[in-house]
Parts: C-alpha cells; structure tokens; sequence
C-alpha cells in the first residue's frame, strides 16, 4: 500500500497501531504537551527490516541544537541512520541534529531517516519529545501563533489529462556557420501540427518570402557570419512572439566555459587532476532553454574490479553561457568510476523545473553548503572499496543544488559476498534511469547489479519527497530469471503499447508495475538497442550483445514477448554492437556487432560490409538515414567505406576505450543531433551541431517519450546512444506519430 493511502493520526491517549509486513504507515504524532510536531513515516518494510522518514517540526521557541526521543513498543532496532545521529538504549531512541540541521525556528522543519529491523509486529511510537518537551502537534497556548497563510503552500501539480508531462521548451534557435551562410534551425514542437508554419528574421528583416512550411531550418546564403536571428511562428495566419535570439556556432561548434576541480592526493600519496566526463541536460529553472548537469572524474578513477583509492566525484549545472549554477561534492565515499555514479536529470514533480537524482554517502555536500550524513565518516578499506556505511539517494534542486530529499538507498549493500564477489565488484553495479509508469509522471529508476543477483527500485518524487513505488528483486520468489540477464546499462520503452513505459534491463525486462514481463536468458552483456528496428513489424524490437560464450553472441527479439527473432553463433565476450538504419540499401535497421561478420538486416541476412566502427549514433546529414558516432568523428556508411562528416577539432571523448561523448542528442536546433565533446583540457565543452540542411520535417525529438528518457540514462555505466519510440529512415514516410503528451 502506498503511504499517502494509509495515514494514522495519534492524538494524547490513543494506542498506536500495528503496521503489518509488506504494508507502508504515516502517522502524525502528538502526545500530552505543547511545543513540537512529527511526522514519522514508514516509507519501506521488508521481512525483519524497514525504512523510515522522520520530520520534526519546531513549534515553540527557536532551539540550536535538537535531540528527538521515542521508544519502541515491540522491540524494533535501529541500525543506520542519516541526516542525524541516532542511538538507542532499549527501547529508547534519541535522534540528535547534525551539523546542518541544528538551528530549528519557530515552525522550522527538520528531516532525517533511518533503517530498522523488526520480528512480529512493527508498530508506531506512541510519542515524542523534542528537547525534552513532549510534541502535541500544537503550539504553545500562551504565545501568539503565526497566522495561517492565505494561500496554501505549493504542492505538486496533479497529473493534466492529454498524455504524459514533458518539458515546456523553447524554439532552441541555432545559427551554424555553413560555407559563405548560416544554416539556422529551430524546434518544432511535439504539441504542434502540421499547420503551423515559421516566419526568420535576421535582425528586423525577414529573410524567407513565403512561410516556411516544410522542415525547421533554413540555409541564409551569403549573410554574415555572426548574424542575429530570431523565429516566429505564424499560427493560422497570424505571427507569434519572437523567440529568443539564436545561439551562434560561428566555427560549427558552441564552447560552453568550465570550472575545473583542483586535482588533489590519496591517503597513499597518489595525486589525480579532473576531466569533465559525462553531460545530460534539463531545465533546471524552467525557462525553456537546456541547462548541462556534468560530472568530473579524477584521473584515477577505477572500475569496480581494480584496487584503489579514488579522488571525489563531483557533479556541477552550467549554463548554455557557462554560469555555473551549482557544484555537488559526492565525497570521500562515493568512489569514482563509470559504475559508480549514475546521475538522472529530469522534472521528476512537474513543476516545470528539472531535478537531479544519484547516490550519495557521508560526507556529500550539496550545492548550497548542506552536508548529508557525517563530515567526518570514512569508510573506505585498504583498498579503496567502500563496503561499509550508509548509503543514501538524494533528489536535488535543480536550480540551485540544495537537498531536497534524502532517503536510504534502495537496493541496499547487505552482504557483499551475496552479490557475486567478496571483495566489492559486483555489490557496486550500479544503474538509474528514468521512466513513466503510470503512463503520465516521471519515476526515478536505481538498480544495483546484473551479473548474479538484480534489484531494481522505483521511486515517486512529488511534494519535496521520494517515496517507493516498488522494487524488483530477482531473488524474489517468480522473478528468478531475471538473475545474471543485466547489462551495463539499462533502457526504457513501452514495449507493450499501453502507454506505460518497461525497464528493458538486459536480456530481462520488468514491466512498469515492477514484475517481470520476460527474459530471454541469453544473460549480461555490454550493448542494448531498443527501438522501432524493423517498420514492417507491429511494435519494437530489441538488439543486444551478449557476453556469455555458451549463448548467440547477438541477437534481434520481439521487445514486447522477448521471443528472439534471429541471432548470431556463440563466439564468446561479444563487447560492441549497434543496431540503426545506417544505409538506404535495405529497409529498417542494420545490425553489426565486435563478434559476429558482416552487417545484418531486419531478418538476420547478411548484406555487406560491417562498419568500421561499433560505438554511438547521430542522426548528422540531411536524410533520415543515421550517422556513425565514434571518438571524435562522424562518418556516413558506404557500401565501400565511409565518408568523413565531421572531424572534432580540439576535443576529446570519454570513458577510454568506450570513446563516447559527453553527450549525444537532439538538444537545440530541429530534430538532428548535436555532439558535446569536452575540450582537450576540459576548460570547455563543445557543442557541435550539423551545418547541412534538411527537408525532413520532425517534431524535436526531445517531446517524444521513449528518446527523451534515454537522454537521462545515456551517461549510466557503458553509454549508449539514444532511440525514439518510432522509426526514422529510409522510407518513413512524411508525418511521424503525434506524442501523446501535455507540457509543463
């Protein structure tokens, strides 16, 4: 049962009720005095352990310093706590402050959590004491109360019919330097039909004679460089509003100016300097324009099967003019490496503004100063490992980089051997994502291993905080064969067409109520395509690479059943694969991998060459035919060989031999793909768009579902380029499927 569904108010004399296994309570408590309030919630309850959520609300005079008290009536433990420090003796428990949340005003709030273990019965406290002074609920009677407000306070906007809530953006107005012009483009909107029409100016003068009816892009011949240019839509035969002024990629690339980390030294006197590594970008203030959330690695970091101490990860949000809004410090427990830290960016309550989500640990600091957990805790072995301490996940402010909830993380550690490994690599696979479950919000997605055990988490953010919606465990009973089936990495699609979205976790996939909808049992691998791969097919399909030498090194399945479709002989650690329509010369996707000869069609024939390379993807040149992304260079396939597009200059890609970008994806401009790269010496980051016109005319790719998603997840783990829920190629037709979506 959801919290929210299941909520018990405790006034003075009233007997706390039992909460039952499996079944989640809120209580308001309230005893015999005047001065406090609490809330005490049970935000998860498994067999012989749960979680808790604790607010404690100051009602009486302003206090430094706060110790909370209760004592349990059925013996419950406490055995890890956050945002307090938490001691028990008995039945008595004392939560004190810590450093910084000791400062409570009048009617000021503080939070904090903790896991617990229980056997028989789980029920509430029947009281609490903040400093002493047992809460009511109540301030006191003999002084003045804060009148109540006369407006209520924000809360989560309820979910608006018409589809799924997606980001309200802007035209996304470009300008790229192509030959003797400009080649400027703009979004069409995915709420936007086909009657709409555009109007380009260049300064005051227009610069197109009749409506731009066809693709969002126009190729301004002869203008200079350096041009301003704004766009008007002209809806019904009247013009609009004037967008913003287009950014200007005057050398075909836009550098955004970085901040980078002071490189620093190990307990064992091994220093490191920082490269910027992965990018994802959101909305972080609502003003329809993309900002970039980016991480920076130390130079040593590690992957999980290496020894090591590691220096911090940190996390910062720039502007498109390289304002840096904020920086999170992950601290000494959260080690480095692409396993690691996964990071989701995405308006996860709907209030316009996007969130940053991704584990966190002692010692984190936020945006804004804010410390979670202990300062001073150190929990790193002599290895570099950490396996021991708590564990938390934390949804920051976009804007700003403050906390604005902090719950235990979810699968948590427990014994590291049972994950596969004694000595830390498997228990620290981590992988996040993002999805719409209820067919109309965004759900945080965090998962902890693929290669034995599997456990995936679901988790709502809405009114400020994370709640549960559900965790998959493959050692529970009927999700058996989802054990070992996970990738390194994760994508998200609703494979089933009931507008709901699947966790396509490997070679398993988990339905959007958390159970297993299939598995082939072809086990882990490192690539995964998901997407509408083969047009004459009703659905999606799936492409996957497998690492087991006993299983098809590769293999195209029916995403919705899971039935495999055709595959490739065993041929043991299958490492790359890619699945896209690369050439005009045969319908649908083409399919290669590191493992298997040739290139293969929609029904597993091989047609011809394979490509030079098995990495990303960007739609780059004018036709709906997509490009080869790889290190620092686009390529078009021939049957012959490839013909160069693009060759970064000055930039380098990511994640050593994975040679990924920092990010890849339809951020600005019509529906092509831009390419981030950082620069050589990560005082940068360039964003290169395509200079080439088209006269494909699509919705930005950002408003359809199933890409957006894969956005947010590209930086987790082994990165992967990103596929929209319908196909685009040779072929497609001139009209896509209208998204089913409402814009906040």
């Amino acid at each position: 049962m959801h919290p929210s569904r299941h909520r018990l108010i405790l006034l003075a004399g009233t007997t706390a009720a039992a909460v039952v296994a499996g079944t989640l309570a809120t209580v308001a408590a309230s005893a015999a005095a005047v001065g406090c309030r609490v809330d005490y919630q049970i935000t998860n309850q498994w067999q012989g352990g749960f979680s808790a959520n604790v607010a404690v609300t100051n009602l009486g005079d302003p206090v430094n310093g706060w110790a909370l008290t209760w004592s349990y009536a059925a013996g419950q433990q406490v055995t890890q706590a956050w945002n307090a420090t938490v001691t028990q003796s008995g039945a008595r428990v004392t939560a004190r402050n810590v450093d910084h949340n000791a400062s409570l005003a009048t009617n000021g709030s503080a939070s904090f959590g903790f896991n617990g273990s229980w056997t028989g019965s789980n029920p509430v406290p029947g009281s609490f004491a903040l400093n002493g002074t047992t809460c009511t609920g109540a301030p006191p009677t003999d002084e003045p109360t804060t009148p109540p407000p006369t407006t209520p306070p924000p809360t989560t906007p309820p979910p608006t019919s018409g589809g799924l809530q997606m980001e309200n953006l802007d035209r996304g107005l470009i300008s790229v330097r192509s030959g003797g012009g400009n080649l400027v483009s703009w979004r069409l909107l995915g709420t936007e039909n086909s009657a709409v029409s555009f109007h380009l100016y260049r300064g005051s003068t227009r610069v197109n004679a009749s409506p731009i009816t066809g693709a969002t892009n126009y190729l301004d011949s002869g203008a200079a460089a350096g041009s301003a240019y704004t766009v008007r839509a002209v809806v019904g035969g009247v013009e609009q509003a004037a967008s913003a002024p287009a950014l200007q990629f005057g050398a075909g690339y836009l550098d955004v100016p970085l901040q980078v980390p002071a490189g620093g030294s190990t307990p064992s006197g091994e220093s490191y300097t920082y490269s910027a590594n992965d990018a994802s970008v959101g909305d972080l203030n609502g003003d329809g324009t993309y900002e970039i959330v980016l991480k920076w690695d130390p130079s040593n970091a590690k992957d999980n099967s290496q020894s090591g101490y590691t220096g911090n990860v940190y996390v910062d949000a720039y502007t498109l003019t390289g304002t840096r809004l904020w920086r999170v410090d992950l601290g000494r427990n959260i080690r480095a490496g692409a396993h690691y830290t996964q990071f989701q960016v995405y308006d996860y309550d709907g209030d316009g503004r996007a969130e940053v989500a991704m584990k966190t640990a002692d010692g984190t600091r936020s945006g804004t100063g804010q410390v979670i957990g202990s300062s001073s805790a150190d929990h790193r072995n002599s290895s570099g490992y950490v396996l021991s301490g708590p564990e938390y996940l934390t949804m920051f402010n976009g804007q700003t980089g403050a906390i604005l909830s902090t719950v235990a993380y979810d699968p948590p550690r427990g014994t590291v051997s049972s994950w596969g490994d004694s000595y830390g690599n498997r228990v620290d696979r981590f992988l996040a994502g993002t999805a719409y479950l209820d067919g109309q919000r965004p759900s945080l997605i965090m998962a902890r291993g693929y290669y034995t055990r599997a456990v995936i988490a679901a988790w709502d953010f809405r009114n400020g905080t994370l709640t549960k919606r559900w965790t998959f465990d493959s050692n529970s009973s009927g999700n058996g064969a989802a054990a070992g089936q996970g990738n390194h990495q994760l994508s998200v699609a609703d494979v089933d067409g009931d507008g709901r979205q699947e966790i396509v976790y490997g070679a398993a996939t988990i339905d959007d109520n958390g159970r297993l909808l299939h598995s082939t049992g072809n086990g882990h691998g490192d690539a995964l395509h998901v997407g509408d791969l083969d047009p004459s097919r009703s659905g999606l399909e799936v492409f996957k690479v497998d690492e087991d030498g006993s299983k098809p090194s590769s293999y195209f399945a029916d995403a919705r059943t899971g039935q495999v479709l055709w595959s490739t002989p065993a041929s043991g650690d299958n490492g790359r694969g890619v699945s896209a329509d690369i050439w005009a010369g045969s319908p649908g996707a083409e399919s290669w991998s590191s493992a298997a000869s040739g290139l293969a069609d929609t029904r597993g024939q091989n047609i011809g060459r394979k490509p030079s390379s098995a990495n990303f993807l960007a739609w780059w040149d004018g036709d709906p035919v997509r490009e080869l992304l790889d290190g620092t260079k686009i390529d078009k396939y021939g049957t012959g060989g490839e013909t160069r597009l693009l060759d970064g200059s000055g930039v380098a890609s990511n994640n050593g031999t994975k040679s990924t970008p920092a990010l890849s994806g339809d951020i600005l401009g019509d529906w092509r793909e831009e390419v981030i790269w950082r620069t050589t010496d990560s005082r940068a980051l360039r964003i290169y768009s395509t200079p080439t016109p088209t006269s494909v005319r699509l919705y930005t790719l950002m408003h359809d579902p199933q890409y957006r998603v894969a956005i947010a997840w590209q930086n987790t783990a082994y990165n992967q380029p990103p596929h929209p829920g319908f196909f685009i190629g040779n072929g497609m037709g001139s009209t896509p499927p209208t998204p089913n979506i409402h814009l906040r």
